[in-house]
């Protein structure tokens, strides 16, 4: 089914299957090399999860705590596909964003002093590209809720110097979703970079580069 063309297509056959059938089956594709399946089954992990939330909501958060785990150095696994497939769900369901978006800020920060406020600092380049999808997803449905919870500039600059190419766009993403005029500057430095990546949206895969990404974020702050 993953392997198909259109997502609302994916989406309707998966909806036939009990949900919490689906997310375990699903925890075996978020994390393959084929693109197209491991995206799908992330967009597809979300609605499931989220459906999971309506009637089960305590099973809905273990779900949840699965993807933290995964991304737990103590797990022994590397945690591939869990950012983007928690941002999903949250993404999909208010209940699940409000109980956990201050996780999928953690993994951005250095541990700090508040409880609220520790950091999970992700370091692994791959699962950092995974992050910032999630955080430009999240803040392109709920940017409000990421805000009130703290994010800001200094969240995201380090993003947008970084080696990657994706992760530099997809942070140049958030910043233009949460207009984050303080990261001006910086992105009007990189209006001419060309790096090429690709952007999964709505179930479409899309070639950019980051100087189309940026010059949009600009754009965005300024409307």
């Amino acid at each position: 089914m993953l392997q198909g063309q259109d997502l609302a297509v994916i989406m309707a056959l998966m909806r036939r299957y009990p949900a919490k059938d689906v997310v375990n089956v699903l925890f075996a594709a978020i994390c393959r090399d084929d693109q197209r399946l491991r995206w799908h089954a992330v967009s597809c992990m979300g609605d499931a999860v989220a459906r999971l939330a309506e009637t089960d909501t305590e099973a809905a958060r273990m779900v949840m705590r699965r993807f933290l785990w995964s991304l737990n150095d103590e797990s022994g696994g590397i945690g591939w596909g869990a950012p983007e497939s928690m941002a999903e769900a949250m993404s999909c369901h208010a209940g699940l964003a409000d109980e956990y978006v201050h996780m999928l800020i953690s993994y951005m920060r250095e541990d700090g002093l508040e409880i609220c406020q520790d950091g999970n600092y992700i370091e692994h380049p791959g699962l950092q590209r995974g992050l910032l999808w999630g955080v430009a997803r999240l803040s392109g449905c709920r940017p409000r809720l990421l805000l009130d919870r703290g994010t800001d500039e200094s969240d995201i600059l380090p993003y947008l110097r970084a080696e990657d190419a994706a992760i530099r766009g997809l942070a140049a993403l958030a910043a233009g979703n949460l207009r984050l005029t303080a990261t001006g500057t910086t992105l009007r430095t990189m209006v001419d970079d060309p790096a090429p990546f690709t952007l999964y949206q709505d179930g479409l895969f899309h070639a950019v580069t980051v100087s189309a990404v940026v010059q949009s974020a600009l754009e965005d702050m300024n409307a």
